[in-house]
């Protein structure tokens, strides 16, 4: 309730947009965390009825590109955890001075509170001209009017040295935000005067964020230890019904993997191998029973028989075994649809996919290639390792940059593998082309 802002509603309009932030949370159940909807809500309810507020807030929710609204408590912090990394890139003398005023361990704390620059502490005229732009672009354009913000709080620092020192710099902050000594249209003209933040590289900086965020959470999740009271002990839980459930359910997957093990005449324990494929899976994933797709045996050697039955799921994973009993492939995470997608200059996208991608061996050697952005110690991964997937009439590619890590041929007959820059990987067998017995391709689903 902090940050339910309200932008001078009276109290019938409150109500409204109380009723409407409800509706929109019943009915889109898969919002766990969106603490911009509510202001949102508030600021579009001065310009439109009830009904249209309703409608607008459920397109920004459903548009996935450009995005609008993050709705997870674990892509809030990778949005500040973005503007963070930005702000000290793109406008460093404003992040150095934000870093002076405040201990080394509370540096990150400041910008968790990021938006709230933008939809709490600005003055109601500059929020409106910014939600103006924020409507036509997506949420890039609030990172840019936070940067600006940080950039006119550093021109204006020396006026407001008292305030940080009595209140703390995240006070004084807030304060010069909501007093800002510049007009919306100055604000917006420092904003957009920020140079090198194209949407290309921005989105490169939220996945990588992303990736590693998910996967410290994984291991965290991994390490973890439940700790119950021994009065508790037989109760039933949410956590203990949930560990019966992925128990019957992984006991499905591993019948499922031996039984495609023996139609695919795959060598000996490799069903045993495929289950471990399933602990690679990120851990949503694996709540979902895995669907096949497509498969050369029953559906045909043909690209456009591929696209029919899977460019629409996502994620796919791709399992390939070669004519000499190699086996391996790669979990694609978007849809086999954006090979069509298109820039702002209407020119067709050569790569797509985003950095939860990862490749995979299984026979002779059992071994994972996850996106090399994953790895924390590299702070900047080039262009050339973030090819991810590509595909078109005449091809399919996995990973790329000074090679091809998966290549299939429009027939699904031939294929060559190479080390690439996306996943640092070596060839996936050994003769680096290959023949394709059989290609099966899984979906994930509730059925």
């Amino acid at each position: 309730m902090e940050h339910r802002h309200t932008f001078f509603l009276n109290k019938k309009g409150i109500k409204v947009a109380d009723r409407v932030v409800c509706v929109l949370g019943f009915s889109c159940p898969d919002i766990t965390y969106s603490p911009m909807v509510y202001p949102i809500a508030a600021l579009l309810l001065h310009y439109m009825s009830e009904e249209q507020c309703y409608s607008c807030l459920a397109t920004l929710v459903a548009c996935k590109s450009p995005v609008f609204l993050h709705q997870t408590k674990l892509l809030h912090e990778v949005t500040w955890r973005t503007v963070m990394h930005i702000t000290k890139k793109h406008v460093k003398s404003a992040a150095a001075n934000l870093s002076r005023h405040c201990p080394t361990s509370r540096a990150e704390r400041i910008y968790t509170d990021w938006i709230w620059w933008v939809l709490q502490n600005l003055p109601f005229n500059h929020v409106v001209r910014v939600m103006d732009c924020y409507l036509n672009e997506g949420i890039k354009v609030l990172y840019r009017v936070a940067m600006a913000i940080l950039v006119l709080f550093h021109k204006n620092s020396a006026s407001w040295t008292k305030d940080i020192a009595e209140s703390g710099v995240d006070s004084a902050l807030a304060k010069f935000a909501n007093q800002i000594p510049v007009g919306p249209r100055k604000l917006l003209r420092v904003c957009f005067g920020i140079r090198g933040l194209s949407s290309a590289y921005i989105f490169r900086v939220f996945t990588k964020t992303e990736m590693t965020l998910k996967a410290r959470s994984n291991v965290m999740s991994n390490s973890r230890q439940l700790i119950r009271s021994r009065s508790s002990e037989n109760l039933p839980t949410s956590q203990s019904q949930l560990n019966v459930q992925m128990m019957s359910h992984t006991l499905t997957i591993r019948e499922e993997a031996e039984r495609r093990a023996r139609i695919l005449q795959l060598p000996g324990a490799l069903s045993q191998m495929l289950f471990t494929l399933w602990s690679w899976l990120p851990v949503r994933i694996t709540m979902y029973q895995p669907i096949l797709l497509y498969t050369t045996e029953e559906h045909g050697c043909s690209l456009q028989t591929f696209y029919v039955r899977v460019e629409q799921h996502e994620p796919t994973l791709l399992l390939i075994k070669t004519n000499n009993n190699e086996v391996f492939g790669a979990y694609c995470s978007s849809r086999w649809i954006e090979r069509n997608q298109k820039d702002e200059r209407g020119n067709r996208v050569a790569y797509f996919g985003t950095g939860e991608t990862f490749l995979f061996s299984l026979y002779p050697e059992r071994a994972k290639y996850s996106w090399v952005g994953v790895d924390e110690s590299k702070s900047h991964v080039k262009h050339s390792a973030e090819l991810f997937m590509a595909a078109d009439a005449k091809m399919i590619t996995v990973g790329g940059g000074d090679g091809q890590a998966i290549w299939m041929d429009e027939n699904i007959r031939y294929g060559k593998t190479d080390s690439c820059l996306t996943f640092n990987n070596p060839p996936l067998c050994r003769g680096r082309d290959f023949e394709i017995k059989v290609l099966e391709v899984y979906g994930f689903g509730t059925n």
